[in-house]
């Protein structure tokens, strides 16, 4: 199935997919009323986005049950294809100590240099993709 601008429509089993192959992605809050974007790595968990962050950074004061965007993506200029997944969901502190210790030990560490001891999980609520067919 393909939109009115002749994108392919990914089902929800592709876009989970998918994601769970990008090692980076964005996740958009809202800081002081407005619009931010902050790019994360990250990992799947039980369904849910796993972010790892620091306790006083403005993501975690932010995501702190609030209704989030997450989005992953991939192109490749040389032949003109790629693909976009997009979450919507709440964001929840992980702060459940037997939770905690399975988040530990996930696959996923930070790229910065700084102490990331929070763990900000995304429900998904809504999950749409599409995807650029290669040129013909």
């Amino acid at each position: 199935m393909y939109d009115s601008g002749g994108l392919e429509i990914l089902s929800e089993e592709e876009c989970r997919r998918l994601i769970t192959a990008a090692p980076l992605g964005r996740i958009v809050f809202t800081d002081r009323a407005l619009p931010a974007i902050q790019p994360v790595n990250f990992v799947v968990s039980r369904g849910e986005v796993i972010i790892r962050t620091s306790s006083g950074s403005k993501l975690a004061a932010a995501a702190r049950n609030a209704v989030v965007a997450f989005e992953v993506d991939e192109f490749d200029p040389s032949i003109h294809t790629g693909w976009s997944v997009v979450i919507v969901g709440h964001a929840r502190v992980v702060s459940e100590n037997g939770e905690l210790s399975k988040l530990r030990s996930l696959p996923l560490r930070t790229w910065t240099p700084n102490e990331h001891d929070y763990f900000i999980a995304i429900r998904p609520e809504l999950i749409s993709g599409r995807r650029l067919p290669e040129a013909a």
